[in-house]
């Protein structure tokens, strides 16, 4: 078996305009085994510069920042040969919308920045950041490309005959971008309800669904207890919470529910699928 330390380590470039974001996020990274941080930037400008010099494998990007953005760094990133890939560190709320289109413009991965940095908060950022950095360094960067249902992408889909009863799909990393050329793809007569688990922090799923609303011919809507699936609908799962599915006769309903506790992910994939299993399988 092939240790962490038996490879070089991921070089990472932090990218954040608060001085004090940059200080915390790297001793963060730096403290992890197998992350080496070679430098750290102010802002999209300044990134592009440490990016030609110091080679990252990954870069971990706020949005907001002055001169170039976060989203104009990606667009930058997508006409290079072999381009770092990119964390999105990003706060919900205001910015919800943006990480999601950052996601959707390349970025592979997104972690919640805590509005206040308090230094309780910043270890539980620091786990989830070090995880997301580590599979990023082994994910295929996609800067403005379509990723086609093979990317990150797990689906159910139950038929009788040649005519589908449900499509159940489930994401994890380059989500939201396999979830785009999904859902752009299926006309707006599909004849069955779409179910969607994507894994992505809280606070971003309703920003997910409205995007994705926009470029479907589908309707996509976040997943609210009690919401009767429907041909011509998309519901995509709440950020933490299970997706379930009950039938009730001919009425088929969305059911949110945090058991199980244990699970890596809310929602995960495993328990939207064994429900899938559990009313549509037979």
């Amino acid at each position: 078996m092939t240790s962490a330390t038996s490879s070089p380590p991921l070089r990472v470039l932090v990218v954040d305009d608060s001085a004090f974001a940059r200080k915390v996020l790297r001793k963060v990274l730096s403290d992890a085994e197998g992350l080496e941080v070679v430098g750290t930037a102010r802002d999209g400008l300044d990134a592009l510069e440490r990016v030609a010099e110091l080679k990252p494998d990954v870069i971990t990007l706020d949005l907001v920042m002055p001169a170039l953005d976060g989203l104009g760094l990606l667009r930058a990133l997508a006409g290079m040969p072999d381009a770092p890939r990119v964390v999105v560190v990003s706060s919900a709320g205001t910015d919800s919308e943006l990480a999601v289109a950052a996601l959707q413009a390349g970025a592979v991965d997104l972690v919640h920045k805590p509005t206040a940095l308090a230094t309780e908060r910043l270890y539980e950022l620091g786990a989830e950041l070090v995880a997301k950095v580590r599979v990023a360094g082994r994910a295929v960067p996609r800067y403005g490309q379509e990723v086609t249902g093979e990317a990150g992408v797990r689906a159910a889909r139950t038929e009788a005959g040649t005519s589908a009863k449900l499509l159940a799909v489930g994401t994890s990393t380059g989500g939201p971008q396999a979830l785009t050329r999904l859902m752009t793809m299926l006309p707006a007569d599909f004849p069955a309800p779409v179910v969607l688990a994507l894994h992505i922090p809280a606070g971003y799923t309703e920003a997910v669904a409205k995007r994705l609303d926009t470029l479907s011919a589908l309707e996509v809507l976040e997943a609210s207890d009690g919401l009767e699936l429907l041909p011509g609908r998309a519901v995509l799962a709440r950020a933490g919470m299970h997706l379930k599915l009950e039938r009730h006769g001919a009425v088929d309903l969305v059911r949110l529910d945090r058991q199980p506790l244990g699970t890596p992910h809310h929602p995960s994939v495993d328990v939207l699928f064994e429900s899938v299993a559990a009313g549509w399988g037979k």
